[in-house]
């Protein structure tokens, strides 16, 4: 039976162990591809497919020329998918990120121009640049994949995918993402700087042309499609969505932050968690999927209080990477959990978290790994 990819819901069937190798194959395929290209960062690749296949948004954030805007060009250039492209300045308007509406005066009539948000990916480089004005033609199209110009509602196909990068250190002539912008995004990641052996070979591989014209789809639509589909079926039991509920809910009461995360986030959350799983090759959701995710999706959500920041006002990131830490920490973690949804409330035991890695450096397993804990 064929998926309906416009369904709201997960399908009611188990995901079978063929689609789970199929989205394992392709998500090595397109690593590969990309990893052509971004030299050093298995990582950072590594979580954006994750939100891609979640059918959520990424945000990368990190300073001038580490790759940002390539690892975003990289992915998208790997699945035939329609692409578009947006440089965010201070003068952009709205119209020039959902659309205008033209005046035809052969039909003497208004005909409506789709801008480039109307594709499959649309990559939004450097969107702290532009006013909050421009920020907000996201928000719609975001959130509920449609767009509204003139009091017509148009909707966007799919899937739909948000990929924005943004500075964070240079101040001027930026304009800081309002928190309802920040949770529309999946997950926030930063590349970092290469090591010396990546650098060093990226001055040998790029010394005449970029690898970036070099690659070419490994994945058509409807296959990235089918295995959204398939990490949507994957499967979450009562006890890990307690898990990943206590932990959002332990955010907004925390003495270090002024602003927890929101429902949204806890949906993210679980959503991000099946896609890595599904990745790992497992139909079932762990607790260690949700502690591997919590930074990248939870953190750029928060807002810390300024004792909690100190001196680092510049860069909230490491004292929002520690408190999420502090968290995880704190909180019962089930134990025993598997493909079952049967676990009574005494399943919960207070047990330490693994090793979380910071929002600077974020890390998941390696595709294909057991996750078996």
């Amino acid at each position: 039976m064929k998926l309906d990819p416009t369904r709201s819901s997960p399908p009611a069937q188990a995901v079978s162990g063929g689609n789970l190798r199929e989205l394992q194959d392709a998500g090595r395929a397109i690593m590969r591809n990309v990893e052509t290209v971004i030299d050093g960062k298995h990582e950072a690749v590594q979580i954006a497919l994750t939100v891609l296949l979640a059918e959520g948004h990424l945000l990368i954030e990190d300073v001038p020329g580490v790759g940002k805007t390539m690892l975003a060009k990289a992915l998208a250039r790997s699945v035939d998918c329609t692409v578009g492209r947006i440089q965010f300045t201070p003068d952009l308007l709205p119209s020039d990120v959902t659309g205008v509406s033209v005046f035809n005066q052969a039909e003497r009539r208004f005909e409506f121009k789709p801008g480039p948000v109307f594709a499959n990916i649309v990559i939004g480089d450097e969107i702290n640049r532009a006013s909050p004005k421009t920020q907000s033609a996201l928000l719609e199209s975001m959130e509920e994949r449609q767009v509204t110009v003139d009091g017509t509602t148009y909707p966007l196909a799919l899937p739909f995918t948000v990929i924005a990068t943004q500075n964070p250190i240079e101040m001027e002539g930026t304009y800081a993402l309002p928190e309802a912008q920040r949770d529309r995004f999946m997950a926030r990641i930063s590349m970092g700087y290469p090591d010396s052996d990546s650098e060093l070979a990226m001055l040998d591989s790029r010394d005449t042309n970029s690898p970036l014209a070099l690659i070419s789809a490994v994945v058509s639509e409807e296959t990235l499609r089918d295995m959204m589909l398939t990490a949507r079926a994957v499967f979450a039991s009562g006890a890990v969505k307690e898990y990943a509920v206590n932990l959002v809910r332990a955010t907004r009461d925390d003495r270090d932050l002024r602003l927890g995360a929101s429902p949204r986030a806890t949906l993210q959350l679980i959503r991000a968690a099946k896609a890595q799983a599904a990745l790992n090759g497992r139909d079932y959701v762990l607790p260690d999927d949700i502690d591997s995710l919590a930074v990248a999706v939870l953190g750029h959500r928060l807002v810390p209080t300024s004792r909690a920041l100190g001196h680092h006002h510049q860069d909230s990131g490491p004292v929002i990477a520690d408190i999420v830490r502090r968290i995880l920490a704190d909180t019962p973690v089930p134990v025993g959990v598997a493909a079952s949804d049967q676990f009574p409330s005494e399943s919960f035991e207070s047990a330490p978290s693994p090793s979380v890695p910071s929002v600077h450096a974020v890390s998941t397993r390696p595709v294909g790994s057991t996750g078996a804990s």
